[in-house]
């Protein structure tokens, strides 16, 4: 699936003009600092090598990811993926959005619209995703999108000079099958 369209957002494959757009806002301390891999500062150019990665990656099959596109504005917001694991049908949900985006249901919307893709096209088993307890907007995504609380890792990971609890979630393919509205992640999804 090349694109997953949501009320408000369009899931597209990165594109290499996408490239300044990252830099931008994946640049902002505010961003960065939420994240695992985000370089700070962010290095000029090397937005394009992650795109050409991420493009490498999905041919291997490790990877899905989407650029977030606003649909009104059709401005990159951010970015959202699913790092897969085939021997074990599971994928680790990733995500962040540029600072300027946040607050408005944009994550828990593009979430929502991943499990169903990571469910039901991918057929995963389990997807689960991580956060710094230190970042309440991203778990509160995951709360919302459907995705249980299953422990806390204490200063589990060192980021820009400091150690970070990491909280998990995860959500198994029965317990979308039972309790997620599968109506309205379907009505989000389109071909």
């Amino acid at each position: 699936m090349d694109q997953i369209e949501t009320k408000r957002l369009l899931l597209r494959k990165l594109l290499a003009s996408d490239a300044k757009r990252i830099e931008k806002l994946a640049g902002d301390y505010d961003v960065a600092k939420t994240t695992l891999n985000i370089p700070h500062p962010y290095p000029e150019g090397s937005a394009s090598e992650f795109i050409e990665k991420c493009h490498q990656s999905e041919e291997m099959k490790s990877i899905a990811a989407f650029a977030m596109v606003e649909k009104e504005s059709q401005l990159f917001i951010g970015l959202i993926n699913l790092n897969l694991s085939a021997p074990h049908r599971r994928g680790e949900l990733a995500y962040w959005i540029g600072k300027d985006y946040w607050g408005k249901g944009y994550g828990t919307e593009a979430v929502k619209a991943l499990l169903a893709y990571g469910f039901q096209e991918l057929q995963l088993h389990r997807i689960y995703a991580a956060a710094f307890t230190s970042n309440p907007g991203s778990w509160r995504v995951m709360e919302k999108a459907g995705l249980s609380y299953e422990g806390t890792l204490r200063q589990h990971v060192a980021r820009l000079g400091e150690f970070h609890d990491l909280v998990y979630y995860g959500l198994l393919k029965e317990e979308y099958e039972k309790g997620f509205d599968q109506k309205e992640a379907l009505d989000d999804l389109s071909s």
